[in-house]
């Protein structure tokens, strides 16, 4: 996603934003008990980056491939 250099931006960790991979807020429905607060960055670079989704990453808030582990596809792979 292109994010601009200066910007602050907030990396959803709940998994339950519906602006993925940004927050949007839902971890403060305390109805929903959510522990886990945004992970908050900026960029020194307007450019586009890749962003981690399955919220794995060990280099928050940006992918690094841990997706592709077996273990992760095989938890994330939906049963019929």
């Amino acid at each position: 996603m292109m994010l601009e250099a200066g910007k602050s931006y907030q990396w959803c960790l709940c998994g339950r934003s519906k602006s993925q991979p940004l927050c949007d807020g839902t971890h403060k429905d305390h109805y929903l008990k959510i522990t886990q607060r945004p992970i908050r960055f900026q960029v020194e670079k307007t450019k586009e980056y890749w962003m981690c989704n399955c919220k794995q990453t060990k280099n928050r808030p940006f992918c690094d491939g841990t997706h592709k582990q077996k273990e992760i596809q095989e938890a994330t792979t939906i049963r019929l």
